[in-house]
């Protein structure tokens, strides 16, 4: 699949759905990127085979609906531009809300959601819709939320294995964007057991919170020089990990995890963590897809 800069936002003209436009409107300003919104309709064109069976209204325009919230969509666009510039492109499609976003043609840098909606697109975000889009998207899905604090700095969830570093890389990037700290918090009391007992008795890694301690550091090791600019500060709790960045999140501007962790099957793309997050976490959050 071809891949671009752009930022996509799924709306259905439920509130939550518009401040999701506002949202991926600031994000593709401070990514210096095009804009593109799309909503989806149920209701496929009429056919001339309509009019064999006499259906009434099979000639109007079943539309009219989706029209019109992408008109709405553009002027909250324009409102949140502020006069800046932004190439913004709509779309209408028919059918599935989740098959449009997980099949675009071209794989966005984002896709941007609300947090619940009226129709499809956001309604009962971890339902069939919200989990397709979640589970199978092959780019970053960022999940919006009334809540956040607009200054506060970014925090991501990072369980030191190779699946954190596409979140991690992420998260820096916005940070930088965003000018603000990263805050990397790894809570470790879901460890393998196994994975303790392993280590040498007789050396450091006997005390596991020290093994936890360097091995988060062997995970941001690198990231720095690529991010010279952002200030990354590092949490690591013995404690779970949904409870501890539903702490952290309380003074952030957006919470970062990866689909899956180190937890669970590789067959499930939505991991637990991530879906806790989702549900109980008043700021945005962004799932950043793992390798799989």
């Amino acid at each position: 699949m071809n891949a671009s800069s752009r930022v996509v936002v799924g709306v259905d003209g439920s509130a939550t759905s518009f401040d999701a436009v506002r949202w991926a409107t600031h994000e593709a300003l401070r990514r210096h990127t095009s804009l593109e919104v799309i909503t989806s309709s149920l209701f496929a064109p009429g056919t001339y085979g309509d009019a064999v069976g006499l259906r009434v209204g099979a000639f109007s325009d079943p539309d009219v609906e989706a029209k019109r919230v992408l008109t709405e969509a553009t002027d909250v666009v324009r409102s949140a531009l502020d006069g800046q510039q932004l190439q913004l492109e709509t779309r209408l499609e028919h059918g599935s809300a989740a098959r449009v976003l997980t099949n675009l043609e071209v794989k966005p840098a984002m896709i941007v959601l609300g947090s619940r909606g009226l129709g499809e697109f956001t309604g009962g975000l971890m339902g069939s819709v919200g989990s397709a889009v979640l589970a199978h998207a092959t780019c970053p899905v960022a999940v919006i939320k009334p809540g956040g604090v607009v200054d506060g700095p970014i925090i991501v969830g990072v369980d030191c294995t190779s699946s954190s570093q596409p979140a991690i890389g992420f998260a820096l990037k916005e940070a930088s964007l965003r000018g603000v700290d990263l805050v990397a918090v790894h809570a470790w009391s879901d460890l393998e057991l196994g994975s303790v007992l392993t280590r040498d008795d007789d050396g450091p890694w006997a005390n596991s919170d020290f093994a936890e301690r360097t091995s988060l550091a062997e995970s941001l090791a690198g990231w720095s020089a690529d991010y010279p600019d952002v200030v990354i500060r590092r949490v690591v709790v013995q404690d779970r990990p949904v409870r501890e960045l539903l702490h952290a999140s309380e003074m952030a501007q957006l919470v970062v995890v990866g689909s899956r962790g180190r937890g669970g099957f590789a067959s499930l793309l939505l991991g637990s963590t991530a879906r806790a997050v989702i549900h109980s976490v008043d700021a945005p959050v962004v799932v950043v897809p793992t390798e799989r």
